[in-house]
């Protein structure tokens, strides 16, 4: 170790060693402050080797404790996402067996529910049931004289409920046999709107939108030409024929007249057909709300064909005048055509379910 550690000297450090001696010989000795430096220093670098040391090995620490706490929160990570997954499969159990428990609630209510209607049913009087009766028949008749335009069915149910009055004999019903007797009345003076008739105006008024003449439509040559009388017209020369002729052609092409709807001009062929084809499409909505009972959007279909009829189409044409009064004959007989109402039978039932 020691061989090692200090090996022998060679030529170099003995040619060192006698430079070194013979300034000794010539310089002076080193002061002892140079050696307290020397000295000094080796004592730091001594110190900072150990404070390197100290720092590494606390460094080292350091790194074990967070590769443990490292290693803790992940067994702490791993064991809180089974208990989460195990907080979702209960979630999902609760959740489950609420349903089911609501399911049985409202089967129960149901059940509860119909248990008091029937209570209910058993409990009336005959008099009630017979209210309840007449009411029910009164209203379904309503709307099935809604559905078909026709009075027959509230008439024939307003009959039967004022026969099962008169057999009840009830002094308590006796406004409810009243009210009766002012609703039938009120109904045989109503007059009832004829909706087949209506159906075939509109069906007609389909068939005549393909030959109504648009405002734009020009005139063929042969009805501006003016009407000539070969018995009295002179042979004309070949130069008034030309002229004639410029003039005949000139009157062809173009055509003077005044338009109210300038925008009715811009039509294109191709838009006249669409607009023959809105026309249709408005005849024939209106045709569907007068049998669906949609009265409004009947009455507003008929208006905006009636609007599109005198906006775009000739008012000269005769066959647009038919229409126009074709149109003018449904828009009058839809005006008439509300069903009158059973409100003071309905009123007067009220009052007896009331027991006043």
């Amino acid at each position: 170790m020691n061989n090692a550690s200090s090996p022998e000297p060679g030529p170099a450090a003995g040619l060192a060693d006698s430079v070194a001696v013979a300034a000794e010989g010539q310089a002076p000795a080193a002061p002892p402050v140079r050696r307290g430096l020397l000295w000094l220093s080796l004592v730091l670098a001594v110190a900072g080797l150990g404070a390197s040391g100290l720092l590494w090995q606390k460094l080292a620490t350091i790194q074990e404790q967070l590769a443990r706490q490292s290693a803790d929160a992940g067994a702490q990570s791993v064991e809180a996402r089974t208990l989460a997954r195990q907080a979702q499969d209960a979630t999902r159990e609760t959740a489950a067996r609420l349903a089911v428990m609501e399911a049985r609630v409202g089967e129960v209510a149901l059940q509860r529910s119909q248990l008091e209607e029937l209570m209910q049913s058993l409990s009336r009087s005959r008099d009630e049931n017979l209210v309840v009766d007449i009411e029910s028949a009164i209203r379904l008749a309503q709307q099935q004289a809604q559905l078909t335009g026709s009075l027959e069915p509230l008439l024939a149910a307003l009959k039967a409920a004022d026969q099962r009055v008169v057999r009840a004999a009830q002094p308590r019903l006796g406004p409810l046999q009243r009210a009766i007797a002012r609703d039938v009345d009120r109904l045989k003076q109503a007059s009832v709107t004829d909706t087949p008739g209506l159906l075939v105006k509109l069906d007609e008024l389909v068939r005549l939108v393909d030959e109504l003449p648009v405002l734009n439509a020009v005139a063929s040559a042969a009805a501006v030409q003016a009407p000539s009388n070969p018995a009295t017209a002179a042979a004309p020369s070949w130069w008034e024929r030309l002229l004639e002729r410029f003039a005949t052609e000139a009157r062809g092409l173009v055509r003077v007249s005044r338009i109210e709807q300038p925008e009715a001009v811009l039509l294109s062929p191709e838009q006249s057909f669409f607009l023959r084809e809105n026309l249709k499409l408005k005849l024939l909505n209106a045709r569907l709300g007068l049998l669906a009972r949609q009265l409004e959007s009947a009455r507003a279909d008929v208006a905006s064909a009636s609007t599109a009829l005198g906006k775009y189409f000739d008012p000269a044409s005769r066959k647009t005048q038919a229409a126009a009064t074709l149109l003018q004959q449904v828009q009058g007989q839809m005006r008439a055509i509300e069903l009158p109402r059973v409100d003071e039978t309905l009123a007067a039932l009220a009052t007896a379910a009331a027991g006043r």
